[in-house]
């Protein structure tokens, strides 16, 4: 058989039966489709089961290594349990360029943050825009929502409703609290607020923080805290935060 020969795939695998994948020339017969597809199925910060090209399971940092390198895609697998499984398929020659790039570097800057999670955050000492007083013994005994933004971050202004959303969802609740990074000066951002409201507390003047001691390479970057100041998920949009959170709220 040719191999540019349109194809759909079923797949079966040992592990969970049967499971449909879309057809992978379609995903990738421009960067647009691929941006598409992406966008709707694949969130690499979150929990899932990871499956190499040979079908094994292997550990979420060896799936983002592999990706990191440029020569894969990830394609999303449901089964009977909708349990999030990421399956691993070779980029076609034909594919765009485009499709490679974005993905190496979406994977490098997912490891990055996979690899922070279960360590403590950096220390710190703050205030926020009210005069608040901010420090790692501010995150004991509480789950901390993080936002790393600055105003013109377009994609970290978009979600401004969604987690003003997540905030009203959770602020009758006691046991967790939710704080922003902002790289701006108090100034600007007092400015940029009152046209843009932001439920988070805002701490201000934190590039060289966010550059320094959190290494971040990519905004809007999510942090939860646990209640013992570790990093539990690193979390590059609002989509993978929602799931990550409703998660670790349900299973206080």
């Amino acid at each position: 058989m040719r191999y540019n020969i349109f194809i759909f795939f079923t797949v079966l695998y040992s592990l969970s039966g049967v499971c449909q994948i879309s057809d992978i020339q379609n995903i990738q017969k421009d960067f647009t489709a691929w941006s598409k597809y992406q966008k709707e199925q694949i969130f690499l910060s979150t929990d899932f089961l990871p499956i190499d090209e040979n079908s094994k399971v292997i550990s979420k940092e060896s799936f983002l290594t592999i990706l990191a390198e440029g020569n894969f895609i990830p394609i999303k697998i449901s089964d009977e349990q909708n349990q999030i499984k990421y399956q691993l398929y070779k980029i076609l020659p034909s594919s765009d360029t485009s499709i490679r790039a974005t993905i190496a570097q979406i994977a490098f800057d997912e490891l990055h943050n996979y690899k922070m999670e279960g360590k403590k955050f950096p220390d710190f000492d703050f205030k926020d825009l009210e005069g608040n007083s901010i420090t790692n013994k501010s995150f004991l005994g509480k789950i901390t929502v993080i936002k790393c933004w600055y105003i013109h971050c377009t994609f970290c202004i978009k979600e401004f409703p969604q987690v003003n959303a997540l905030f009203d969802k959770y602020k009758s609740r006691n046991d967790i609290q939710f704080i922003s990074l902002a790289e701006d000066n108090p100034q600007q951002l007092s400015t940029f607020l009152k046209k843009k409201p932001l439920s988070y507390s805002v701490v201000p003047n934190m590039k060289t923080y966010m550059n320094e001691a959190l290494s971040l390479n990519a905004f809007p970057t999510h942090f939860i805290i646990d209640k013992n100041g570790n990093i539990l998920k690193v979390l590059t949009n609002f989509e993978s935060l929602e799931l990550a959170l409703d998660k670790v709220m349900k299973e206080l």
